[in-house]
């Protein structure tokens, strides 16, 4: 469908939605239902508008420009006019066809947040925890609430495992790209000899699901109860609460502690669950959808090499899109993982538009 075609059927449902919120027999579900897809089209009607109001004032220069009759000066002026509103027109042009492209239907949606450390023991541990604190701190300065719902830590400050639920506007939207591999290069506290190690950090990005994104039957589920572990002192939970749930069709396990209520740590183990399984359904379609073609940024595939934080350098590079970043101390502080976020979804832009997709 040409992009005139596409903005002549979207001004018209905008229109029709307009006369539909006017009437007063809607119900409460349809009334929001139609508000929120009004919402979607008044910035591509405004801009549609901006493309045109450009067009016309090209047209009113050019006809200017070929009037016989015209006075020399405001010829020259249209002339000038002409060469300034071309580039804006392309501009506009193109910020429209990216405001067509599909929207990703989970942008909206809150996060759960995996990290585990991969390969190089304690390092890795430390570089996990590295990379939750980023997280964290970028979080905060996005304005989202970071709830922390499980730590497995190594006793030297190191985090083999850690979840969290992050909720705010466009979380997913935001942070979609962050799962894969992690690598990072550094000399070790304990390296007598200041020779550089690697080692690695998996993060995974989960779409939140709702209960009625995932039919879990409770028949397929086989829960165990166990008495929670923790670094010793007050804080080891002497209850029996802890929650073990494992999904047998599927055999992903998820356990939860942190809590000292057996129902909440239930309750938390069944979101992280229903989450995975509703990511994993997402990976296939997009795998299904992806095949045809060769690279895709968002690929979420968790074996991927995504990233390198290179500390003797002071940089990071994203490999997907070959971006290298001198501010490996500002990226850690969550004030730079904008930078990376930015161009990763400028790229995911530049492909969809490739694609023709509109």
């Amino acid at each position: 469908m040409s992009l005139e075609k596409n903005i002549s059927r979207l001004l018209s449902r905008k229109d029709e939605i307009e006369e539909r919120l006017s009437s007063s027999s809607l119900d409460t579900a349809d009334l929001m239902h139609l508000s929120k897809e009004l919402s979607d089209l008044r910035p591509i009607a405004e801009q549609a508008a901006k493309v045109q109001k450009l067009k016309m004032e090209l047209s009113d220069a050019e006809n200017l420009v070929k009037d016989q009759d015209a006075d020399a000066e405001m010829v020259a002026l249209a002339e000038d006019e002409i060469q300034e509103i071309r580039p804006k027109i392309t501009e506009e042009e193109y910020q429209l066809k990216l405001l067509l492209l599909p929207k990703d239907k989970d942008d909206s949606r809150n996060v759960i947040l995996e990290i585990r450390a991969g390969t190089g023991g304690d390092e890795a541990a430390l570089f996990g925890a590295d990379l939750f604190g980023m997280y964290q701190k970028f979080a905060s300065q996005q304005g989202w609430r970071f709830e922390v719902m499980e730590i497995s830590e190594t006793g030297i400050g190191g985090y083999k495992e850690a979840t969290a639920n992050i909720s705010g506007q466009e979380v997913f939207a935001k942070l979609k790209f962050e799962s894969g591999v992690h690598r990072v290069q550094r000399v070790p506290d304990t390296e007598t000899g200041g020779r550089i190690h690697t080692s690695a950090a998996t993060v995974a990005v989960l779409p939140e699901a709702e209960d009625v994104d995932i039919d879990i039957r409770e028949t397929d589920l086989r829960v165990d109860i166990f008495r929670s572990s923790g670094p010793g002192g007050q804080s080891v939970n002497t209850t029996d609460s802890a929650v073990r749930i494992t999904h047998m069709p599927t055999g992903i396990v998820v356990s939860q502690q942190d809590e000292k209520s057996q129902h909440k740590n239930r309750a938390k183990a069944m979101k992280i669950l229903r989450s995975r399984l509703y990511d994993a359904e997402r990976a296939k379609q997009n795998a299904e959808r992806a095949a045809s073609r060769k690279g895709q940024v968002g690929s979420g595939d968790r074996s991927e090499r995504i990233r390198t934080y290179n500390f003797p350098q002071g940089r990071v590079t994203d490999h997907r899109i070959n971006l290298t970043l001198y501010k490996l101390d500002k990226i850690l502080m969550g004030e730079a993982l904008s930078e990376i976020i930015n161009a990763l979804l400028a790229e995911e832009q530049a492909e969809k538009l490739a694609d023709g997709q509109s």
